[in-house]
């Protein structure tokens, strides 16, 4: 029979670390990206010196294409690599055309700047449109004592690098599902946050006053924003990915989810407006009232419940349960309250409406 060593306490406290770590890098795609980077500019540094000349006499060059192919997903750098190129060739070519008319001086510079900067603008070279000033400059400037070499080493590196980090990417794809998950989580919770901060307004005999509310509006729209943008992230990580398939079911479930929040965010952003905007101190006429104020506040408490017990693009069936009853209570009320007044309660209609397109999407309806 063995007998039980320091080893095992050592060893899952190393596997603990590792988790840790890997976790870490995870939620960091940044960190990869870096590393992505790194290799893929001293391979294309490397390329470039065993070329032959011209390419071999500007070998710095080649860093630069690999740089842009591995700072964004697989699909993008596909396209934006050659929207880089796209963007030098034509930055060479509007710097070789001023230089036939103009000698280099001031003049040739505005003029190759301006007309570089207007090309920038063209909707096929994208977000690297501002590559064509850079590269006209540099042509016009740097390559005048090598007209042809010059031009066409810069670029032919570009290319080669981009090819290069390409390469790296399609090895190494990123997939940055963790940080995603992080993005929607942080949303899921503020937009809980909100319509609890809603509720706790309303939690009074006494309607809030317009500095009251705006002590519990939540800035959403960072929160939003950012959701938004790491979702897209993602998705867009998994076209020509190869680890797509291992992560499919959890790509799809991802993308449910900033569905399903993205509509739970433009209702919570309808509620806190029509909430706000229309149950306050300073208006004669209120939205709900004393006999609607605790129906609202209890459908709207029992709807963040729901938000926070969102999982993948589901909520809890038990808390969504609790919300359609807690708006059903709040619909017939308001069906009463209508009957016997003159006021068409149209705000407190339009909250009953809201709620339920919330929990229509928290529900998969």
């Amino acid at each position: 029979m063995s007998t039980p060593t320091a080893s095992h306490p050592r060893t899952a406290r190393a596997r603990g670390l590792a988790a840790a770590a890997l976790r870490q890098w995870h939620l960091h795609p940044r960190w990869a990206m870096a590393l992505r980077g790194a290799v893929a500019a001293a391979v294309a540094w490397v390329v470039g010196i065993v070329l032959p000349e011209p390419f071999s006499d500007y070998p710095y060059y080649a860093p630069l294409g690999a740089v842009v192919a591995t700072t964004s997903t697989v699909a993008r750098s596909v396209r934006e690599s050659f929207q880089a190129v796209g963007a030098i060739v034509v930055g060479a070519l509007v710097a070789r055309g001023v230089d036939v008319v103009l000698a280099p001086s001031a003049l040739s510079i505005a003029l190759v700047v301006a007309i570089a900067i207007l090309v920038a603008g063209w909707g096929l070279l994208g977000d690297m449109g501002s590559w064509a000033v850079t590269s006209a400059l540099f042509v016009l400037i740097i390559g005048n004592a090598d007209k042809v070499g010059y031009m066409g080493a810069y670029i032919g590196l570009v290319l080669v690098g981009s090819l290069v980090g390409i390469g790296i990417n399609l090895l190494f794809p990123p997939l940055p599902l963790a940080a995603s998950d992080v993005d929607l989580d942080r949303l899921k919770d503020a937009l809980a946050d909100q319509l609890d901060h809603l509720a706790d307004g309303l939690d009074s005999d006494v309607a809030p006053s317009p500095e009251e509310w705006d002590d519990r509006r939540l800035l959403l729209g960072p929160v939003v924003d950012r959701s938004q943008r790491s979702a897209e992230q993602a998705r867009e990580a998994a076209h020509i990915n190869r680890r797509a398939r291992r992560y499919a079911e959890a790509t799809r479930a991802q993308g449910s989810q900033a569905s399903a929040l993205g509509v739970t965010s433009s209702v919570v952003g309808d509620l806190t407006r029509l909430v706000t905007g229309w149950e306050r101190q300073d208006l004669d006429d209120l939205a709900f009232g004393q006999s609607l104020r605790p129906l609202v506040r209890d459908a709207l408490r029992a709807y963040a419940g729901a938000v926070r017990s969102t999982a993948g693009a589901l909520a809890d069936p038990e808390a969504l349960a609790r919300v359609r009853d807690a708006t059903e209570r709040l619909r017939r009320a308001v069906r009463e309250v209508r009957s016997g007044s003159d006021e068409d309660y149209f705000v407190a209609g339009a909250t009953v409406l809201a709620i339920r397109r919330g929990v229509a999407a928290l529900g998969g309806e």
